[in-house]
């Protein structure tokens, strides 16, 4: 008997040969070559694993909540709370706000960047209100060691209870460290999980969205580093994001061609369904008009039941 061929889960319905992803794979790495975005393979009792970072774009129309404290951060205030009182507990308050609120403005990201030290764009209209100053790009052994044991930051800093409510830059990239056996709902749990974010993650899809305006949502049993390998590496054709559950909507491929028009050239294109759509209608109107008519004919020919007694 020949070997017995692996399969790798696309959902819980549907499965790929283990060559087929392998393949795959291949191609993926390959693009990536010399990038933090080549994916490792194991084997798990006798299932292939992909890991590695799966970059996600941020396409939410609505603010998000950010937690103002990590755990361990609470944990600290509280203690010092007990042992200091409240004038320590505001002087240790507001210098860590002036430490993590003095953030780069910039906090665009590369897709090159390691997990380590992602950032968001803060939307214009977010940022309005305050100022946020530039630092150097350069890091301390402090800066790098607090960054490594804190929760990851926006645009460089932490929220305190006025900057905690923003909207991310629309198709500003994050990634997460993820592995081919995690669904659709563990990723997304991953990511608000990354950045604290206070927001159900019932509230939010993921969709991989194509360069032609295709969108197609990603299911919850969905595997989302499977289908980003199956979309190929490049971004510039396919990319997974983030809306609003309530906001996000698919587009089918037939739909998707049309979008790129400008509006009276689909105004025409209207005008001329409207026009197809009345001579369809004519001619069905005439063919049972038709019908009818032969119907009735042949029913007046024929004698009534009453004249044959």
């Amino acid at each position: 008997m020949g070997e017995r061929q692996m399969f790798v889960k696309l959902s819980e319905e549907k499965l790929i040969p283990k060559s087929d992803i392998l393949s795959l794979l291949r191609t993926y790495n390959c693009y990536h070559e010399g990038k933090n975005f080549q994916l490792r393979t194991r084997e798990e009792d006798g299932t292939l694993i992909l890991e590695g970072l799966l970059n996600i774009y941020w396409g939410l129309r609505r603010p998000i909540r950010l937690q103002m404290y990590d755990d361990n951060e609470r944990l600290r205030l509280n203690r010092n709370n007990k042992c200091s009182g409240p004038k320590q507990l505001s002087a240790e308050s507001n210098n860590n706000s002036q430490g993590r609120e003095n953030g780069p403005a910039s906090g665009e990201m590369g897709v090159q960047e390691e997990e380590e030290s992602p950032q968001l764009l803060r939307t214009r209209s977010d940022a309005s209100f305050m100022h946020v100053q530039r630092r150097s790009k350069t890091h301390t052994a402090r800066d790098l060691q607090r960054l490594r044991t804190h929760r990851f930051s926006i645009n460089g800093h932490f929220y305190n209870h006025k900057t905690s409510v923003f909207t991310p830059a629309y198709g500003s990239v994050t990634n997460v460290r993820v592995n081919s056996s995690m669904t659709t709902v563990q990723v997304l749990n991953l990511l608000l999980h990354k950045f604290r974010v206070e927001n159900k993650a019932e509230d939010f899809v993921f969709y991989m969205v194509h360069e032609s305006g295709e969108r197609a949502q990603l299911r919850d049993c969905e595997y989302p580093l499977v289908t980003r390998v199956l979309y190929g590496p490049c971004e510039k054709i396919a990319k997974i994001f983030i809306m609003e559950a309530d906001l996000g909507e698919e587009v089918t491929y037939d739909v998707a061609q049309y979008i790129k028009f400008e509006i009276p050239v689909l105004d025409s294109f209207v005008e001329k369904l409207k026009e197809e759509e009345e001579r369809e209608i004519n001619k069905l109107t005439k063919k049972y008009l038709t019908l009818r008519s032969m119907i009735l004919h042949q029913l007046e020919g024929r004698p009534h039941p009453s004249d044959e007694v």
